[in-house]
């Protein structure tokens, strides 16, 4: 399959801004979106699909983004995603995401099949990720923080095995969870954790 490119983006006037998040399955942390204007003239090599890409791939090229493109980063709590749903926190950490570009773009395009409800130009585009560049160069960005972000909690709430699972339910977590119980930065909201607060 190919690699993404522009074709998605040259039906709209610039600056185009791709919007991607991170974090929406985790038992644990925030959900991290980014948004990408990118520099066409200035656009580093690699770029791809986050999920493609080794972890110092993603650092690298994160590294690079936030030198020559403009990066706006929106997070959304685990406190928020309790209080209105992890959907609805996604669609604010990307409301957010954008609000920090710096720039208004012309036009968002966001990785899946639902936009946020905001002013700007915007389209939905599902698996945006594998075929528009600016949507693959956030889903970098949105990875890479997310990552960053549990690897720091992990120091903070060590045990659960952040550095290497980043929340998610792997065995490991899920033994980790049932041993220690919940930590503040855990989704109450989310099973097995739900089930949990209710035993206790």
């Amino acid at each position: 399959m190919a690699n993404p490119s522009f074709h998605l983006e040259r039906p709209h006037p610039a600056p185009i801004a791709g919007v991607d998040e991170a974090g929406r399955g985790p038992l644990a942390g925030p959900v991290v979106a980014a948004a990408v204007i990118l520099d066409r003239r200035r656009v580093p090599r690699g770029i791809n699909d986050s999920k493609k890409l080794t972890a110092e791939a993603r650092q690298a090229l994160s590294a690079k983004l936030h030198r020559c493109a403009a990066v706006g980063i929106g997070v959304a709590s685990n406190e928020e995603i309790d209080a209105i749903n992890i959907y609805q926190a996604t669609m604010l950490a990307m409301i957010r995401a954008v609000d920090a570009l710096g720039v208004a773009p012309a036009v968002v395009l966001v990785d899946g099949n639902a936009l946020p409800k905001w002013q700007h130009s915007a389209r939905a585009i599902i698996g945006g990720d594998g075929l528009c560049l600016s949507i693959a160069a956030a889903s970098i960005v949105a990875k890479h923080h997310r990552d960053c972000l549990m690897i720091a909690y992990d120091g903070d709430h060590p045990g659960y095995g952040w550095s290497s699972n980043k929340g998610y339910a792997t065995p490991d977590h899920r033994a980790a969870l049932a041993k220690l119980g919940p930590s503040p930065l855990h989704r109450r909201s989310f099973e097995p954790v739900a089930q949990l607060m209710l035993a206790l």
